[in-house]
């Protein structure tokens, strides 16, 4: 069994489709499909089930997926670890990150990481499933570090760095009831109509937590993916919204209020699965220059301390300590 045969078989697994699987390996469909094969043949059993528009894994795939994943793995380590006892940090660095990350600066605080560690492969991925997709490839090691929102506990097997935060405002139509009034009660939202993110967005579970601890009750009228265009949708009436305070300026046709008696803290985390040694390359989070606040870090919480000590810390610089039990 090699590891070419391991590689293109989590391919396949990840993506259920051969054209997709080739996209990611830049080769050929037909030498994914010969190299599945070759791997059934060795093992004697069929490891996919293939139709005219999916792929499906047996029995066989689904027990052996998780081992593939780890032996990937342990070979990335292997080779990270050559190359830093060599002097030359490589490897790959995947970063999962939400689809709006506007408490920091993503692209500033990666070109730091890169201009300090040239030969590290960056790979960044948002997944439409959000932060519970996110802590999900995680677990599976399909990432190495996340940009997570997860309000209330930590998950199991997460550990979480909290990063900074933003309160939740409502949103209204400037012809709407509520929009005489600059505070308001999560009671006088009873009944409205939202427009919000899908379940598993990190800024949905705090509207829901927020909600169900109020026993109010809502309804999600228009789901969307992207928090920036939360208010466009308000403005032409779609339904009122919560949305967080770094995203929102005063704009015509909508009136911004502050929900004075919930919960609606919207935090900001780098998660890493907590029973993992990172590679090299994860482990290699840069630390920011004596004691200037980062430009790329308006939040609260990490303060002068920086983003970039807070990586080295959760990947390895320093054991972290749980934040949420």
């Amino acid at each position: 069994m090699e590891l070419r045969q391991l590689e293109c078989f989590v391919a396949v697994a990840d993506e259920a489709n051969f054209t997709r699987a080739a996209a990611r390996l830049h080769v050929v469909q037909s030498a994914v499909s010969s190299t599945i094969k070759s791997l059934e043949r060795e093992l004697g059993t069929p490891l996919l089930d293939r139709t005219s528009k999916r792929v499906f894994l047996t029995d066989a795939g689904a027990a052996l997926l998780p081992r593939a994943r780890a032996t990937l793995h342990a070979a990335r380590e292997a080779a990270d670890a050559v190359a830093e006892v060599r002097g030359g940090l490589r490897g790959t660095l995947r970063l999962g990150t939400l689809t709006s990350v506007r408490l920091l600066d993503l692209a500033a605080l990666l070109g730091e990481f890169h201009r300090r560690h040239p030969g590290v492969v960056l790979q960044t991925s948002a997944l439409p499933s959000g932060s519970q997709g996110l802590v999900e490839a995680l677990l599976e090691r399909r990432l190495d570090l996340a940009f997570v929102s997860l309000p209330g506990s930590r998950p199991a097997g997460i550990e979480l760095i909290d990063l900074t935060s933003s309160v939740l405002d409502l949103v209204v139509p400037a012809g709407h009831p509520l929009a005489r009034r600059e505070r308001v009660s999560i009671g006088d939202l009873a009944g409205l109509d939202f427009v919000d993110s899908p379940v598993g967005d990190g800024n949905r579970a705090v509207a829901d937590r927020a909600f169900a601890a109020a026993s109010v009750t809502r309804r999600v009228a228009v789901e969307i993916t992207d928090i920036g265009t939360g208010v466009d949708f308000v403005r032409h009436g779609l339904g009122v919204a919560l949305l967080p305070r770094f995203a929102l300026r005063p704009a015509e046709g909508i009136v911004i209020c502050t929900v004075h008696d919930a919960d609606l803290d919207w935090p900001l985390s780098l998660a890493v699965p907590d029973d993992h040694r990172p590679g090299a390359a994860a482990r290699a989070g840069p630390r920011a220059p004596g004691a200037q606040p980062p430009t790329w870090m308006p939040g609260r919480r990490c303060g002068s301390g920086s983003l970039l000590r807070t990586i080295s810390r959760v990947t390895g610089a320093v054991s972290p300590r749980p934040r949420r039990k």
